[in-house]
Formats: structure tokens, sequence, C-alpha cells
């Protein structure tokens, strides 16, 4: 297989994707005054970030919509062949893809809404898939201390094939009094690069796995070194990472910069337009599953590490004098954590020294 260009043609080109979302960002600034006659102001800054920030009420309000991808396509195949029902697990990535997103203004949810679609409602005639989806959505809303406001389950046939349910939602979340949102403004030299690591694909590229396991003899039943199916671990559940950042809100640490790593993998630090460099001395263990995805599609470790997560679950940047204290917070609070490099002087990048890995400015725009 080739590169990069294997991802394109499973449908996902962030060349096109990418402007669109810039152009969406743009239009949507445009309507910012708008605010104002609810009594409300935008956050300079939230636009193109992870969640979207406004004032009201004496209230700093975040709110994102998120959605899964295909990773609920990978759950229906390993079903059909195995017997066996991952849907509490899909639940989980797709609130995961929400709040993972939302907690990174420095925010803790509050509120999570789901949106179930299908091209036929017979789809929750399956009642273990139903019922498993439904409880993997709680479960997943009070590990994220947010409660489940409700949602939408719409059937479109035409639009969506009968055997298939996608999963979105969207989540609104709180900056603590006392707080201000965090944007990667503050990033400054000096600070210190904390990762947690990811329990393996998480949100991100469920479309370039689906095309691979496509391509291999036994597909999703293709076993792994471990001896591990393929599609099993493929649908791992994401780490929800809201119990970490709201124990770092509690406590005295000053996060510059926070970031769930999704897609375009190590760029996603680039995420702030500070004009620094994030250099890695250190890389968190590639799930076994992540190396065979990249393996597979004869990626180079630069393509790889800026298309899925290889290991690297969420980012936290933090003054260096706060780095120790908040991988002490993060494993108090059940999460492994390493610090992991260093922000240093320099154009905009991300550097990972070990692994030859240089990424430039041009390489990540999001506005």
């Amino acid at each position: 297989m080739s590169n990069l260009g294997e991802y394109q043609r499973a449908g996902v080109d962030y060349s096109i994707l990418d402007k669109v979302k810039r152009d969406a960002v743009h239009r949507a600034a445009a309507t910012s005054g708008l605010l104002a006659g609810h009594g409300a102001e935008e956050v300079s800054g939230s636009r193109g970030s992870t969640a979207y920030v406004l004032k009201v009420g004496g209230l700093t309000l975040a709110t994102v919509t998120e959605g899964l991808g295909t990773k609920s396509v990978i759950a229906e195949d390993y079903l059909a062949l195995t017997g066996e029902s991952r849907f509490a697990d899909v639940a989980v990535d797709a609130v995961a893809a929400i709040v993972n997103d939302v907690i990174s203004v420095g925010a803790n949810p509050m509120v999570v809404t789901a949106y179930f679609a299908t091209g036929d409602a017979a789809w929750y005639s399956d009642e273990r898939k139903s019922l498993e989806l439904l409880a993997g959505w709680q479960k997943a809303c009070e590990l994220s201390g947010a409660t489940w406001g409700g949602g939408e389950s719409p059937a479109l046939p035409g639009m969506l094939t009968g055997a298939g349910i996608e999963l979105a939602g969207s989540a609104l979340a709180r900056v603590p009094d006392g707080r201000e949102p965090v944007f990667g403004d503050a990033v400054t030299p000096g600070d210190k690069i904390v990762v947690l690591p990811s329990s393996g694909l998480h949100t991100n590229g469920s479309s370039l796995a689906r095309r691979i396991a496509s391509q291999l003899p036994d597909g999703l039943r293709t076993k792994l070194p471990s001896g591990r199916d393929l599609g099993a671990a493929l649908l791992d559940p994401s780490v929800l990472y809201p119990a970490f950042v709201r124990a770092l809100l509690d406590s005295p640490v000053q996060p510059h910069f926070l970031n769930p790593i999704t897609g375009h993998g190590l760029l996603k630090m680039m995420r702030s337009s500070t004009n620094v460099r994030y250099v890695l001395d250190t890389v968190p263990e590639v799930p076994e599953v992540l190396e065979f995805l990249a393996e597979q599609a004869g990626m180079s470790a630069a393509e790889s590490y800026a298309t899925l997560n290889m290991g690297f679950g969420y980012v936290a940047v933090v003054p260096a004098d706060d780095a120790d204290k908040t991988v002490e917070i993060a494993r108090a609070a059940g999460y492994d954590a390493i610090v992991a490099g260093e922000v240093v002087a320099g154009d905009r990048s991300v550097s990972v020294p070990s692994l030859g890995i240089e990424y430039q400015d041009e390489e990540f725009k999001v506005t």
C-alpha cells in the first residue's frame, strides 16, 4: 500500500476537508456580533480552537459538536463476523470525541447531547446493540461528569445504509470561576509538554483501518502479533480525559495548552498559532494496532505520526515548574502520564529528533 495516498483513497483527504473548515470558521466569525442581542459576547481566541467559548450572565461557557466517524461500521462488521457486539465501546468513543474537545479550552463538561442517525429505524430492533449503545453512552457521560441532556435519533433512508448508525453529539461546558479559557496563546519557551497515552485507535483513522482490513485475506479477523483480532483491537474504546482536566483545573497549575491528539496526529500540537517549537524527546509506547496499521499502509514515521495518534492520547503544555505536578495529578486521577518534551524558541514547528520527524508551520493550518 502507499502511504498517505491510501488515506485519501479511503475518502479522507485533509487538503479538501481543512479548506472547508477554514472557510467555515471565517463565515461563522462573521456572525459573532449577533451575540450582543442576547447579552452575551464571544471570547476572543476561541475561533478555530477545540470549542467555541462565550460569556453570558457572569458565566464562561464552551460548546462543541463532534462525530465519531466510521468506527461504528467496524463494530457492525465485527459483529457480523464474530457475533461479538462492541456498541457500548463505540458509544464511549463518540462521547470521547465530544468531551475530549470541549475540555481542551479549560472547561468542565456539564451536558452532553446525542445524535444517533440510521438508514432504517429497524437498526434498533436488535436490542443487544441498541441497549449496549445506550448503556455505553450513559457510562461515558457519567465518567465525564456530565448529564446526558437528550438528543435526536433520525432515520434517514437513502442517505445512510440500513446496516449502519452515525454517532455524534454536542457538549456544553463551563470554565471554572477564577479561570480563563485555554487557547494556547500563553505557550512560551521553557514550558514542558506532558503526554497522556492513548488506548489505541481512539476516534481517528477508522476509514483507513477499514480500507487496510479490506485488503487483508482475513480482514478484521487478522491476527496481530499478540494473537488478538485486528477488529477487536480497533474497537478498544477511547480514553475519556475530562477527569484529568477537571483535576488540573482544581489545582494551582495553569495549563497553557490542552489538546487531544486525533486527526492530523502530532500536527495538532500546532493548533495554537503561537510561534514556538515543540520538541518531543520521549514518545509513548505505540499501541500494537497502530503499529500494524502504519506498517500495512507503508507509512514512514513522519506520515504515521501525522495521521494516527501513535500512542499520544492527550497533551498538556504547562510551565516547567508545574510539569511534575501535572504528572502527579494525572496519575492520581487514574491516568498514566510522562513529561515528553519542551517548548523552545523558534519558528512554529514540531520535532521528534529520535524519529527524525520535523513538521513545519505550513503543514497545519486551522484558520
